[in-house]
């Protein structure tokens, strides 16, 4: 098969460079699972935005702050002066954030100084993703194959020349393009508990430590503080920090807050364990009582719902939550362009590491983030676009990926584990 420009995954990151590409060349998207299976979609609180110019001093630090100071600051800059322009392209696409009037609402999360958060109810990942997966699909130049799992990288003399992939009845197809963007998400599936989906599993990240493709801080990974707790297995349930933006609290077993609930995640989730290992118990409390009813349920439907189908009342009780595995600020080292250190492959969204998140990403930055560098990405493609001269012959040998799957998962723990004793 032979392609313009591969996106291997289709959430945000991936739709969002798709549809900034000249509609004149050919746009292949290869996804891992089905299109609506992509982290994207569970996104709950929102995407920040810069407001006003007078708040872009707030916003720089808030984000330093939260990530440790170990952000690149110019990074930072390029994200937060790109909003407003990424915020307008979502609007066109049909993206519905709410609003009071003909003015958009803002929401507030922890270890934001002032409400910067756009959102749709409390499922504003779905209300993006769906838009951008629909015009992706409307699309002549843009082509999506669902359940093609990408298990190599081609590539000759350090430049990228396509993927091999597993397809759907188990067939290993090769896949050539002149460029290659990887947005394949997080790595939650590596971990018991998360609230990512279980195939995502690191693959980007297990080939570029096969091919010495540059990464950066793969030990920097984020834990939510509030999942719903509950003994059942499979994806970790989250709920949203907007909800302790609109006045949760975090309370231990005999009914005490323990903790500052707007401060940075990681904060918020070690005082949750510390309180735990005190208590010796498996999960603390969330009361959303200092919320109303109405806002509860209009706000937050999705939760209210899923609590519900739990056996919790959240507009009568607290619910039990513990911390899980969440979101990864580490991956593919790239530049402020997306660009790899391979050839003619970029790297976007939770794939890739362009420092924005430093240590420690602050809330409802995630969406934005990935959209700002995955529109660059497109951009820089464009504008340094040569074709490779590749013509499709390659012959792939199916036997070498034999149990390539726990191979993958088990390279990116040992390299985790590598970089995270580097530090000790």
């Amino acid at each position: 098969m032979k392609t313009d420009i591969l996106i291997v995954g289709c959430g945000v990151s991936g739709l969002y460079c798709a549809l900034n590409l000249p509609e004149d060349k050919n746009v292949t998207i290869v996804t891992k699972n089905i299109a609506c299976k992509s982290d994207s979609y569970l996104a709950q609180g929102g995407i920040c935005v810069l407001r006003d110019e007078d708040d872009f001093e707030a916003f720089f630090e808030d984000t330093m702050k939260a990530g440790h100071y170990e952000n690149n600051p110019e990074s930072v800059r390029i994200m937060i002066q790109s909003s407003q322009d990424v915020i307008a392209d979502l609007v066109s696409f049909g993206v519905c954030f709410e609003k009071n009037g003909e003015s958009f609402t803002y929401t507030r999360e922890g270890a934001h100084s002032r409400p910067r958060i756009l959102f749709h109810k409390d499922e504003t990942g779905k209300e993006i993703t769906s838009h951008l997966l629909e015009t992706a699909r409307s699309r002549k130049n843009i082509t999506l194959i669902e359940n093609f799992a990408m298990v190599d990288i081609i590539c000759y003399n350090n430049n990228c020349n396509g993927i091999v992939g597993r397809d759907a009845d188990g067939d290993y197809i090769s896949i050539i393009a002149d460029y290659t963007v990887l947005a394949t998400g997080g790595i939650g599936g590596l971990f018991k508990y998360s609230t990512n989906y279980r195939h995502l599993t690191g693959d980007a990240l297990a080939l570029a430590l096969k091919y010495d493709i540059k990464l950066q801080h793969i030990d920097y990974i984020q834990i939510h503080p509030t999942t719903l707790y509950t003994k059942k297995h499979g994806r970790e349930f989250l709920i949203s920090e907007s909800v302790r933006g609109e006045g949760a609290v975090l309370l231990n077993s005999k009914g005490e807050r323990f903790v500052n609930e707007l401060l940075p995640r990681d904060i918020v989730a070690n005082a949750i364990f510390k309180e735990m290992k005190k208590e010796d118990s498996e999960h603390v409390w969330l009361s959303l009582a200092p919320i109303s009813e109405e806002e509860i349920k209009t706000h937050f439907p999705n939760i209210y719902q899923k609590c519900l189908e739990e056996g919790y009342d959240v507009t009568k009780e607290p619910i039990p939550v513990v911390p899980s595995q969440h979101y990864f600020m580490g991956g593919i080292d790239v530049d402020g362009y997306s660009k790899t250190s391979m050839e003619r492959l970029y790297a976007v969204g939770e794939t890739a590491c362009n420092d924005v998140h430093g240590r420690n990403r602050l809330a409802s930055n995630s969406l934005l983030e990935s959209l700002v560098f995955a529109k660059r990405a497109a951009n820089h493609i464009t504008v340094n676009y040569l074709p490779s001269g590749s013509q499709g012959n390659y012959t792939v040998d199916a036997a070498q990926y034999e149990g390539y799957e726990e191979k993958y998962k088990e390279l990116v723990l040992a390299a985790i584990e590598k970089e995270k004793k580097s530090h000790e």
